[in-house]
């Protein structure tokens, strides 16, 4: 597959997710964004509405993580997170499904999870669920897919960047293979170069989560972590 860098940073959600993240360093990623036109900034709640203001006009979109890294929040704390997150300016929700639920097979409580992070920003933003593929075995990220799905999901993404792994391009595949046309596929944690990305790509990916951006967008390698 050959992609231009134009093309390429159409894919990108350009990622600052570090707990020691500053105001500055923020404004730096939509810097960085608005250049390269990264179709969105991936940022921590706290810090949506000062990416919203200074990216307004740039026509590159803000996302918000919630339940972030742990995905063991309340239900019910996600869904406000979220419903606050669009408030603030946020068009898409990278949402950290109950990992420990899933991976105990409490699948009714994984799905209402998801709907509940769903019907707080129904019509007003799409939800991508993180499904932290490194503590999940094949059956288990199926299953994570289709109750995304029916939850009423738009995405399924691969990792935090905080858990252990992080994107393959085996689990790229899986993902694709058990979700609708309509469900897209993001590829998180690890994707840090050119190469990378469009293996992920070709794999099904029609979003990546990355620190890397312009390393990526420049062909380059690039040794930093999300």
């Amino acid at each position: 597959m050959t992609l231009n860098a134009k093309e390429i940073a159409k894919y990108i959600d350009h990622t600052l997710l570090k707990p020691d993240a500053s105001t500055a360093a923020i404004h730096k990623l939509c810097e960085e964004a608005a250049q390269h036109q990264f179709f969105s900034v991936c940022v921590n709640s706290q810090f949506v509405g000062v990416a919203s203001k200074a990216l307004e006009g740039t026509g590159v979109k803000v996302a918000a993580v919630v339940g972030f890294p742990l995905g063991a929040s309340l239900s019910e704390v996600k869904a406000f997170e979220a419903a606050k997150a669009v408030e603030n300016g946020a068009a898409e929700i990278d949402t950290v499904l109950p990992i420990g639920l899933l991976l105990e097979g409490q699948y009714d409580a994984v799905r209402s999870d998801i709907k509940q992070v769903v019907d707080a920003v129904k019509g007003k933003a799409i939800v991508k669920v993180i499904m932290e593929t490194g503590f999940l075995n094949d059956e288990q990220k199926v299953a994570a897919c289709k109750l995304s799905e029916e939850a009423g999901a738009h995405f399924v993404k691969t990792s935090t960047g905080f858990g252990p792994g992080g994107a393959t391009v085996e689990d790229v595949r899986l993902m694709r293979a058990n979700v609708s046309d309509t469900i897209g596929v993001k590829a998180s944690g690890g994707v840090r170069d050119l190469q990378a990305a469009v293996a992920m790509i070709e794999a099904g990916a029609t979003r990546l989560g990355t620190s890397s951006g312009v390393a990526i967008v420049n062909g380059t390698q690039d040794a930093s972590t999300y």
